[in-house]
């Protein structure tokens, strides 16, 4: 079974709650000054943990959240029993934050059958379901291999061609103090200030009450863009910048619309790359 759509509603999931090919992920990382680790872990029954921080980001990396290798991921997933006919339904116990991060990444390894929930945790609460406290953990190994797509994936030479190139347009999800350089970056050692060119639309606001907006008010956001515009979604380290790359998938399906991987953790620390 496919969804329309790639932000699905607490409704849609517990429809399919009875196929043998659904795979619950709880795709929660704390957020910058902020965790989830003292509070009573609540789950949507039979999750399983797509462990974000440390299983599937690249610790070799100079730079925080790096998408990992396809064999590495080939073996993650595959660890959580993740089959090429699964349904994924990814997550967070924030309600959107890190979920559609782990949608990105499976997207950019070539798995096309994975959604969100919207509200994620938050929403499976409102309807008054059962939690669990525990994990499930997965009962065989599965059968994914990785398949890099590249059409979801941006590095530094990709925004570099966006300086000189018009149908390329990058957007920072960052705040405006962050984007404009009025505050400090919480990761020491970064320059304050943008990517040339770059437009702002910071993460918070495509979120209302931790669902996604109405696809009307995503459009009114993030604009009617040309399908030939490829756009670049960037943020401090690829987490915040899979939201609004989620979200334009979501009203623009045919549009290309990449994460820059490195993010400000990479271009704010290089001193040889342009700043506004």
């Amino acid at each position: 079974m496919k969804f329309k759509s790639p932000i699905i509603s607490s409704t849609e999931l517990l429809s399919i709650l009875d196929n043998e090919n659904l795979i619950i992920l709880d795709c929660t990382i704390d957020k910058v000054g902020k965790s989830l680790k003292d509070e009573t872990l609540e789950l949507i029954p039979n999750s399983r943990f797509f462990d974000l921080e440390n299983r599937f980001s690249d610790h070799k990396s100079a730079f925080p959240h790096t998408l990992v290798s396809p064999q590495f991921f080939t073996r993650e997933a595959q660890l959580l029993g993740i089959n090429n006919e699964s349904i994924l339904v990814c997550y967070d116990r924030w309600g959107v934050y890190s979920s559609p991060r782990a949608w990105w990444m499976f997207k950019t390894m070539g798995f096309n059958d994975v959604y969100v929930l919207n509200g994620g945790l938050n929403a499976w609460k409102e309807e008054n379901k059962a939690t669990k406290s525990f994990y499930a953990p997965a009962e065989y190994l599965g059968n994914f291999v990785a398949n890099l797509n590249e059409n979801w994936l941006a590095n530094v030479n990709d925004v570099l061609d966006s300086l000189e190139n018009k149908d390329i347009k990058v957007i920072d999800a960052r705040s405006n103090e962050r984007f404009y350089g009025l505050v400090d970056e919480p990761r020491a050692g970064l320059r304050k200030g943008h990517i040339p060119n770059a437009l702002n639309v910071p993460f918070e606001e495509v979120l209302k009450n931790s669902h996604y907006r109405s696809d009307e008010e995503l459009k009114n956001i993030l604009g009617e863009n040309s399908e030939k515009e490829e756009l670049i979604f960037t943020c401090g380290s690829g987490i915040t910048a899979s939201i609004l790359a989620l979200a334009n998938h979501q009203i623009h399906p045919r549009q290309i619309s990449k994460v820059y991987d490195g993010s400000w953790a990479e271009w704010g620390k290089d001193e040889e790359l342009p700043i506004e």
